[in-house]
């Protein structure tokens, strides 16, 4: 797992082969950066799942009740197939779209 921080987001870039092993060291780490907004890149796994995706859900749900963002870089899922409150993004450039948008809503009380 390999951690960049932006002056937008924290981005948590998956560097193992399968997702279920990255979020073990997501949930280990995950104390360090919950009160930042949250990229997670999932992009360089191959043929991820939903249900894969999903063991993020809890994290991604918690990280919107406080006030933040939480977004998943990963291309070839549809993200109508996934809960209403998981945000997903097909690239980097989007996700960071996302977040400022979210930003933006906060700021405005939206």
């Amino acid at each position: 797992m390999e951690v960049k921080k932006t002056a937008l987001a924290t981005i948590v870039i998956c560097k193992k082969n399968t997702v279920a092993d990255f979020f073990v060291d997501f949930l280990k780490n995950y104390s360090n950066f919950k009160n930042e907004n949250l990229i997670v890149d999932l992009s360089v796994v191959k043929g991820v799942k939903k249900e894969s995706i999903l063991l993020f859900l809890p994290s991604a749900k918690e990280h919107r009740k406080n006030g933040m963002s939480f977004v998943v870089v990963i291309s070839g899922i549809n993200a109508d197939r996934l809960p209403e409150e998981f945000i997903i993004a097909p690239t980097f450039r989007e996700a960071n779209d996302i977040i400022e948008m979210e930003n933006i809503e906060r700021d405005l009380g939206i």
